[in-house]
């Protein structure tokens, strides 16, 4: 049995079409379901649009909405890292300001203000506080 070169070749970019195409047909069908000025029924709509006739469905989805496709990538790509961000900020903060706790008291103790059971008391409560 003879398999040429080229039938490899052409083997080959089929299946990277293929693979290329349902990569395609998931983000698509994706950014339905992702978008927010789409009510339930235009969802429904161009889902069924796009299942039924793929081909026909996924040109026309890309002319009539694939401009958009990117603003609502970005748009959600924004929203994570401000999430992410938060969160560092709030466990940051939440570190520094148990530490913070403990230099004020240890402050007030060189001062003379507390007693040295006073801070090992106010160090165990700021050590064993719940997280936020």
């Amino acid at each position: 049995m003879q398999y040429p070169l080229l039938d490899a070749f052409l083997t080959m970019m089929w299946l990277f079409i293929w693979i290329l195409w349902i990569f395609l047909l998931i983000r698509i069908i994706m950014d339905i379901f992702r978008s927010h000025d789409m009510g339930g029924w235009a969802k429904a709509g161009w889902l069924a649009f796009v299942i039924l006739l793929p081909f026909l469905g996924v040109f026309v989805y890309l002319i009539a909405r694939g401009g958009k496709m990117a603003d609502r990538d970005m748009a959600q790509a924004q929203a994570q890292d401000e999430a992410f961000r938060s969160y560092v900020r709030q466990a940051a903060h939440e570190d520094s300001s148990s530490a913070d706790d403990i230099a004020k008291l240890a402050d007030l103790r060189e001062r003379g203000v507390i007693t040295e059971a006073e801070f090992q008391r106010g160090k165990e409560k700021v050590l064993n506080k719940p997280a936020a």
